[in-house]
């Protein structure tokens, strides 16, 4: 598969950048938020939020709340589970600080658990290890689904039940994601999911909390609007957060909703585009699709090789950049941030790793194949000038 140089546009003779994850809108948001500002709706009440929240409930099976942030739903999610003050919460630690955060917000303190191979995403084993060897057992865990794809949740699922831990699934970057045939979100207790503007759908910022208990759902929309009690006065018997969507905002989310399997479709043939490109190149592996679900590859993920190279993935990144083409490394883990250094650890040799070779790479829905010859052209001639400068130095 072979690829021409594309030509440069524009004034400034410069290529139109392409980023990481950009929104992706349909033509379909238009007609909710106009309505939202016809009928001046347009605070943190009215009808595109109730349309919102029963057609995402419908979509993952389980009541839905609309929140101003995929944060505000963990936040939540970790409130209604009843963490506080003193109490430990497992977190996968191969994430975004998000994930963490939320539980320093309560007072807590996170134990951070390594990925396994096969998902990336939390070691079942080390899971085990984990309950069967804390002195004082975990309040929660909070289970992240990596870059769009599920964790292995049967035995997550297991492990949680048999020990009587809260599982709160961090499902932000893995909406679409499926685990034998379920929606990813509809596993734990609680689940936080994203709207962000670099999400699969997104609403400009926002997210969404969903529930097992239905009844854990109202009282999340409760402290979402700063806890006040009934009634006509401003009267307040609980800590409330101001944590509620807009209902513009549901407008536009009610419109990326309706293209979920159309944007997960895409994203999913890029990163298979990249992996067929890139393959007589070598030196760069496809993250894994672990045969459980379906894995949305919100973001295209590989591991470099960087001897087979003959660079760094750090070099490449630069000159991804040199050439208005955004990527970036996979995350750093949380046990290797100066945030949360203290914190404990189980594991972590397979997250270094993935963090320390792993790049992702230009994944927008809105792609098109032009565009992806454009990301795979430059990786190539920026690889083979590496190697010949290599080879150059070896003779």
């Amino acid at each position: 598969m072979t690829f021409s140089r594309p030509a440069r546009t524009g004034a400034s003779n410069r290529l139109t950048r392409l980023y990481l994850s950009a929104p992706h809108m349909s033509g379909l948001e238009s007609a909710y938020v106009d309505e939202a500002f016809r009928t001046n709706w347009l605070s943190t009440v009215g009808p595109n939020l109730v349309g919102f929240e029963a057609e995402f409930s419908e979509k993952i099976g389980r009541p839905s709340v609309a929140l101003a942030s995929g944060t505000a739903a963990l936040h939540l999610a970790l409130r209604l589970c009843g963490v506080e003050r003193g109490d430990e919460v497992l977190c996968s630690t191969l994430t975004f600080v998000a994930s963490a955060n939320p539980i320093v917000y309560q007072g807590a303190t996170p134990v951070f658990i390594d990925s396994e191979r096969a998902s990336w995403n939390l070691d079942p084993n080390l899971l085990e290890h984990a309950l069967r060897t804390r002195s004082k057992k975990p309040k929660a865990l909070m289970l992240v689904h990596i870059f769009g794809q599920s964790a292995d949740l049967d035995p997550i699922v297991e492990l949680c039940d048999r020990y009587g831990v809260h599982l709160i699934e961090d499902a932000a970057e893995a909406l679409g994601a499926s685990y034998k045939g379920r929606p990813v979100g509809a596993f734990g207790a609680v689940s936080g999911f994203s709207f962000n503007g670099n999400k699969i759908i997104t609403t400009t910022g926002g997210g969404m909390l969903s529930a097992r208990d239905a009844a854990w759902a109202e009282r999340a929309r409760f402290w979402s609007q700063q806890a006040r009690d009934p009634g006509v006065g401003f009267a307040h018997s609980e800590l409330g957060f101001n944590y509620r969507m807009s209902n513009v905002l549901a407008g536009i989310g009610r419109g990326q909703l309706q293209v979920l399997e159309q944007r997960v479709a895409r994203r999913r043939e890029v990163a298979f585009e990249y992996q067929r490109a890139l393959e007589p190149l070598g030196g760069f592996e496809l993250m894994p699709q672990a045969p459980w679900g379906v894995h949305t590859n919100w973001l295209s993920c590989f591991l470099v090789d960087e001897g087979e190279l003959g660079c760094s993935r750090d070099w490449l990144i630069g000159k991804l950049a040199e050439q208005d083409i955004e990527s970036r490394p996979v995350w750093l883990p949380m046990h290797r941030q100066k945030l949360y250094e203290s914190c404990t650890s189980i594991g972590g040799e397979v997250a270094d790793d993935l963090s320390r070779r792993g790049i992702c790479l230009p994944s927008s829905s809105s792609l098109d194949t032009e565009q992806v010859a454009r990301v795979v052209t430059a990786l190539t001639e920026t690889v083979k000038a590496a190697r010949q400068n290599r080879a150059r130095q070896a003779s």
